[in-house]
């Protein structure tokens, strides 16, 4: 209980962050703590991660699109195990993952209304959201490369993680790491 604690701690700590400190639109860690919790953790850990997501969206504020982001992530998690296996894989994972992000939420954007409900209302909806994407694929590359760096520093190999991120000493140096990327 005290392990998935922790982890809850470092993924909430982390996507907390990334979300509360001044930042470009849509760059955060969303899309490749999304990609990465499930990879490195496994699928048992998508629970924290939309739990993380549910508690910074009510100090943040709900929204009407806010279950497609949760759907999005829920989506992209179940998806990162296809692409775990290499880190090049995992990199074009992640960025997949970006695309699918936005074509998820941008698509909830077009049925709240704002937008024609029409093909061309759709289009515009998804063209007007692209500089977001910018910033969405950016700050996906950059978590995604701080990630697979941490993963090649401590020389964690995806498929033994569950053997070595048990022991709660690498789990708060991850944890210390992470706030050094953003203090």
């Amino acid at each position: 209980m005290k392990k998935k604690f922790l982890i809850f701690s470092g993924i909430f700590i982390t996507l907390s962050l990334s979300r509360f400190i001044p930042h470009p639109p849509n760059f955060t860690t969303l899309v490749a703590l999304s990609f990465y919790v499930p990879v490195i953790l496994g699928r048992k850990y998508i629970f924290y991660l939309v739990l993380s997501f549910v508690v910074t969206d009510i100090l943040i504020g709900y929204h009407n699109t806010t279950q497609w982001t949760w759907g999005s992530v829920i989506f992209i998690g179940i998806l990162s195990s296809f692409f775990k296996n290499e880190i090049t894989h995992r990199i074009c994972g992640a960025l997949f993952s970006a695309l699918l992000f936005y074509l998820i939420t941008n698509f909830g954007v077009w049925t709240t209304g704002l937008y024609a409900f029409t093909t061309k209302g759709l289009l515009e909806c998804f063209i007007m959201a692209i500089p977001f994407f910018g910033y969405s694929l950016i700050s996906t590359l950059f978590f995604s490369v701080i990630l697979e760096s941490i993963l090649l520093i401590f020389k964690i190999n995806i498929k033994t993680i569950n053997i070595i991120i048990i022991n709660k000493n690498n789990i708060i140096v991850l944890i210390k790491l992470i706030l050094l990327i953003f203090i």
